[in-house]
This record gives structure tokens, sequence and C-alpha cells, in this order.
């Protein structure tokens, strides 16, 4: 019978196959002395960066702490007890000079302006999807919130050229970061770990040659309330194993929930193993609080972001294959 034990793991065991197959995968298949983690005081980066300490000792480690403008003073703080904690060396990059320079900013502005008229610097911003998807089957309708030195907030639905403006512009934030995180593994011979659950990676949550980008993603397989268990295992601050996860990428403070997937991610996690389970949507009504209804809406948009991120999972296409390079 399905219930929302199904997501139970064992974390000492767990924690013993992540850390020998980083060693492996680290030192054999990618012949590197260490590993470089982009620390963002979530949850996520966390775990990763402290796996990786055990596995491959914490000399061996650097983790990146890498603000901007718009960035969280919590998300730094949180990082960096952590990264004391771990005692691994630790190198602090501020990229909202690259960024201005990019025109990260000012083409996101202009793309806010052109739904907003009255916005500028001093205001602050948001994304956010129609939260009633499990009412009505429908698009997925984005929504620009903005919010005024006053206080004032506004909101708007988004015309799909603007959200397609802003979003391109706010991606070089995770591209910018990417770029230094292979800076530092190139000088020290370290690989990059990525740092996205099974959650995020099935869904696509990521950005493409941004934070998707990794040599090595040793918690990918892993649904965010195991990586949440596995915090708690591995004795990461309280305030990390407690953190609601965010974006961190927009001014105005924005849950990945009202971001993206629109429920919870102890929902979504249950809802995704469900499906991928076989799981019909009467039996998992009840573990999930869902009508059987509300659970098939449900499947169907899971199964919409696969099919619709699809394209961020795969490698370059080639016209003919290189057997010699790409022979298994």
């Amino acid at each position: 019978m399905f219930s929302r034990d199904a997501l139970k793991i064992d974390p000492a065991q767990t924690v013993r196959a992540i850390t020998e197959a980083v060693r492996r995968i680290v030192r054999e298949d990618l012949r590197k002395k260490g590993a470089v983690v982009a620390m963002s005081g979530g949850v996520d980066s966390s775990v990763v960066a402290a796996l990786c300490a055990a596995a491959l000792g914490p000399e061996s480690v650097l983790g990146l702490f890498m603000p901007e403008r718009d960035s969280s003073p919590s998300s730094l703080e949180r990082a960096s007890k952590l990264a004391r904690q771990l005692g691994i060396q630790t190198v602090k990059e501020d990229i909202s000079p690259v960024l201005d320079a990019l025109g990260c900013y000012d083409r996101r502005d202009a793309a806010i302006r052109s739904v907003f008229p009255e916005y500028d610097r001093t205001w602050r911003q948001k994304i956010v999807l129609r939260p009633d998807f499990l009412e009505k089957d429908g698009l997925n309708v984005f929504y620009l919130v903005v919010e005024s030195p006053q206080g004032e907030r506004k909101q708007k639905r988004l015309p799909l050229k603007a959200y397609l403006e802003i979003v391109a512009a706010t991606n070089m934030k995770q591209r910018t970061r990417k770029h230094l995180e292979y800076y530092h593994a190139d000088r020290l011979n370290y690989a990059v770990s990525g740092t996205p659950n099974r959650l995020e990676y099935d869904q696509g949550f990521f950005v493409k040659l941004g934070d998707g980008a990794a040599d090595l993603k040793p918690i990918a397989h892993l649904y965010k309330s195991q990586v949440y268990q596995l915090a708690r295992f591995l004795g990461l601050p309280e305030e990390i194993c407690t953190a609601v996860p965010s974006t961190d990428t927009y001014s105005l403070e924005q849950t990945q929930e009202e971001f993206y997937f629109r429920l919870p991610y102890d929902k979504m996690d249950l809802a995704l193993y469900a499906l991928n389970h076989g799981v019909p949507p009467e039996e998992a009504s009840d573990p999930l609080g869902l009508t059987p209804e509300q659970v098939a809406r449900l499947y169907r948009d899971i199964e919409q972001k696969r099919s619709t991120t699809r394209y961020l999972h795969l490698p370059p296409l080639l016209v003919e294959e290189v057997p010699e390079i790409h022979r298994t």
C-alpha cells in the first residue's frame, strides 16, 4: 500500500554508497584531485558539500560563494557557517560587476518596464505561477510581481516576450557562476560537482550550461525529502535543515513552489515517486491529501514538464556519430 513512508531511506547506507561513488568518480573516472561545490546556503548544495568532504577529505573540497545584487544575505551566512563546520576551503566571488557588464540587470529591467513602466532599480520583483492548476486544466501562466520602495505590490500576467526576456537575463546569473566554478576547477585540477536533487533533475528545474552543468551530480537520484533526511543525518546546521527551498534569483523572496513546482516539495516528491512507480491516482490521493482528479492533473503536469524540458538533458546533437569518440 502506497504511503508517505515510501520516501524513507537508510541515511547511513545512502551516505556510504554516495561517498564511495564520489571517491571513485573523482579519483578514478575523472582523474581529478578534488571537487568544487557552489554553495548557496540551501539544503542541496550543503549536503553535496558535506558528502564531497566526507568522500575526498575537507582539504580536497573548495566551496564557492557567489552572491549578487539580488541574493539574500542569509544565504551567504548559512553557506559560510557550514563551510566552517566542514573545514573546507572557500572563495567568495561577487558576480554583480560581471552581470552588470553583461547587461543582465538592464536587460531584465527593460523587460519588466514593458509591463510596469514605473519600475526602476529601487523596486523589487519576482515571477510566480498561477496557483490554481489543480482545480482546472490549462496552460502554465506566469505573473510578474513588483513592489515599490513604499511596499505597494502590483501583479500582472506576463506576456510571453517579456517573460522570455526576463528569464534569459536572469539565466546569466547561473551561467556566470558556472564559469567561475570551472575556473577554480581548472586551476586546482578539481571536478565540478552539481547539486540538483531528483525533483529538480526530473522536472528540468535548472539552466542549461548553468547550474545544470557539472562533472558529477551526487544527489540527482534522491528526492528532495531524502536530501533533507541526509542533512539531518550529517548534522548540518538547523537553519539549513529547516530552510524553505528558494530560487534566490529575484529580489523579492520567492519559493520554488510559487515559481515552478506550485506545490510544497514533500507533496511533489511523493507525487513524482507515485507516478514513477505506477501508483494510480485513486491510491495516491490519500497520502497526498488530494482528490483523485487533482492527482491525475498533477501527474499530467509532471509529464508536461518532462516533455517541455527534455532538451535541457540532451547533449549537443550531431549530424553523424563520431564512433571513435562516442564508442560505449
